[in-house]
């Protein structure tokens, strides 16, 4: 993934609390290998596809689709909750997703955030599911901790040392650039 910049732009995707990996990437579609190119465009292709179009109407992924009109995410509380599966936010970063902003995460999602290197996992101040819309366009700024939304300016929490590491494009290509683990051959 490498450096990203400090600032993503683009339309919201809003959700409520308790999304589980398995809304965000159901279980039949883990067999698609990450590290294969074909495989990780597919993946990003059925994010979020396990969501009830009871509650979410408008379709986070169009039919037919490799990636997702929706740069960011925002959400309730608990997201990324049930399996610990890495597809997860991998599957996420693969349909275009570049951070989610949510009132809490499940531990294990935010760590295969920061381990992957896929998507910034930002927490938000306030409800901000309440407040905003799908289809809004946003423009998040990672260094300031803010999001701003149709002129009004929302604040967020500091990523604070997860960040340079996601910046990296996760753990391991962070450990390479920092010489703490040999650089690959």
């Amino acid at each position: 993934m490498g450096a990203m910049s400090a600032l993503i732009e683009g339309s919201i995707f809003v959700v409520k609390d308790n999304i589980d990996t398995d809304q965000i990437i159901p279980a039949q579609y883990l067999n698609l290998v990450p590290t294969i190119p074909d495989e990780y465009e597919k993946l990003g292709s059925y994010a979020l596809i396990g969501l009830p179009e009871n509650l979410y109407p408008t379709r986070f992924m169009t039919d037919g689709k490799m990636k997702t009109e929706y740069a960011i995410v925002v959400a309730g509380r608990n997201f990324g909750c049930g399996s610990s599966r890495e597809h997860a936010p991998i599957a996420m970063g693969a349909a275009g997703v570049e951070a989610v902003i949510a009132e809490s995460y499940a531990r294990i999602f935010f760590r295969n955030c920061v381990a992957t290197g896929e998507l910034y996992p930002v927490e938000s101040t306030s409800r901000l599911c309440d407040v905003l819309k799908t289809g809004q366009r946003g423009k998040l700024d990672l260094d300031a901790s803010s999001l701003v939304v149709e002129g009004k300016t929302y604040s967020l929490k500091a990523l604070g040392e997860v960040k340079p590491v996601i910046d990296e494009g996760g753990i391991f290509n962070f450990a390479r650039k920092q010489g703490l683990i040999a650089a690959q051959q």
